[in-house]
């Protein structure tokens, strides 16, 4: 399974200023704006219009009025600096209900070598993907579809590492869309039955994203399959949403405090 780590960034805003992650965007809408660009070469349109869409972000609407989408990435390997993506799957979850008929699903042809031991895992091969669009085809089609949403996923660090990277290299920036961890979700969420009980805490709990569905008794998909996963993701976190703090999370800033188990990566 994937795994990364990266610190924890909060949304802070006040009369004199933003910090956090909302300072963060509004500093790189400002540098586009002046024509300097964080990064060397200009920024692509999609991409500002990410910036623009979170420039200014309010956590405290009801959660229902967020759109969510839920996505995982299968890869060449797990190092963002020498591997690649080769399939993107994503489903968007809007009113905290699932619409498995809003997905996207896309094959990526790497650039570089596929490596045998991950090919063992997800079954895509060089002939798999032999004839599909590279990836910097396929990031206008994924930000398009993100268009505003909120990015959730399972050790999403690691698809966003991934992401970004891409970003970077064929659209000039980072991607800025605040992201959901359902793995530090679970994580609260068992920490919080725990706390509620006298029984033992329980250290060996599996936090691998098919343990958890077994464990909450949810659908099972398909493991390894970039749209399957994802969808197993979206029923993980609309489980985790409801049921977290006895069903009282109400706003996106009360999932925050649920836990802190929001995680912005940029």
């Amino acid at each position: 399974m994937k795994d990364a780590s990266a610190s924890v960034k909060t949304v802070r805003t006040g009369k004199t200023g933003k910090t956090g992650f909302t300072g963060r965007v509004a500093g790189l809408l400002q540098a586009i704006r002046k024509g300097l660009g964080r990064w060397p070469g200009p920024v692509h349109p999609l991409l500002e219009e990410n910036y623009m869409l979170f420039a200014e972000f309010d956590q405290e609407k009801p959660i229902e009025e967020y759109s969510f989408v839920v996505l995982d990435t299968e890869l060449t390997g797990l190092s963002p600096s020498r591997d690649e993506i080769v399939s993107i799957g994503a489903v968007r979850v809007s009113g905290l209900s699932i619409n498995p008929s809003d997905t996207l699903h896309v094959m990526v042809r790497p650039h570089g070598a596929m490596h045998k031991p991950a090919t063992l895992v997800h079954r895509i091969t060089p002939e798999t993907v032999a004839d599909k669009p590279p990836i910097e085809e396929v990031l206008p089609e994924l930000l398009r579809f993100c268009n505003g949403s909120l990015i959730v996923g399972h050790h999403v660090g690691l698809d966003m590492a991934f992401l970004s990277r891409a970003t970077r290299r064929h659209l000039g920036g980072s991607i800025a869309t605040p992201c959901i961890d359902t793995m530090r979700l679970a994580q609260a969420w068992e920490q919080e039955r725990w706390e509620a009980s006298f029984d033992p805490f329980q250290s060996n709990i599996s936090y691998n994203l098919r343990d958890l569905a077994t464990h909450y008794g949810l659908p099972r998909f398909q493991e390894h399959d970039a749209l399957q996963d994802a969808l197993q993701a979206a029923y993980l976190f609309v489980y985790l949403v409801r049921k977290m703090r006895g069903g009282s999370i109400r706003t996106l800033k009360d999932l925050f405090m649920a836990g802190r188990s929001w995680r912005w990566y940029m």
